[in-house]
């Protein structure tokens, strides 16, 4: 599964390599270009590196008190909606479900909610797990990228490559 510069490269660049010879090369960009991210984005996520952090995460999301006080807080702010709501079978429920939905919106609580939980369940991860991570699948890609630039590249083959003609001999 070798990828040469041009695989990655090729979808996360655009535009921008068509003004020079072929795919762009990450080792010739800078650090921090928008290019060159890009390309480390994805070849991060063709790894399933982002997959992995996403289900470490979710694993760990239910067992928060930020998720559980969250959770509770939704619980009660719907049914104190729908408790005000007078039910009648001619009712819209998707016009009661977007309504109910556009509330807690707006509310507030779900952003607040949110950075709590990411601050209980991504922070610690950050540093100790999911930034070593990503620097070695950074140092491991660029240092395939230098490799291939200092691999010559193989001779051609012979021309006559034909296979050895059949003998005829009929014993």
């Amino acid at each position: 599964m070798s990828e040469t510069g041009g695989g990655a490269a090729a979808g996360a660049g655009g535009g921008a390599g068509a003004a020079g010879p072929g795919p762009t090369d990450p080792g010739s960009l800078p650090p921090g270009d928008p290019q060159l991210i890009a390309i480390i984005v994805e070849q991060l996520k063709s790894r399933g590196l982002f997959d992995g952090f996403r289900r470490d995460c979710l694993a760990d999301v239910d067992t928060k008190p930020a998720y559980q006080n969250l959770r509770q807080k939704v619980d009660n702010f719907v049914s104190t909606h729908l408790d005000k709501q007078e039910w009648n079978p001619a009712m819209n429920k998707n016009q009661l479900r977007n309504g109910l939905r556009q509330s807690v919106i707006q509310s507030g609580m779900l952003e607040a909610g949110v950075d709590r939980i990411i601050s209980q369940v991504v922070d610690p991860k950050l540093n100790h797990i999911f930034r070593p991570q990503i620097e070695r699948a950074i140092h491991e890609f660029l240092a395939a990228q230098k490799k291939e630039e200092n691999v010559p590249a193989p001779p051609p083959e012979p021309e006559n490559k034909d296979p050895p003609a059949p003998s005829q001999d009929a014993s």
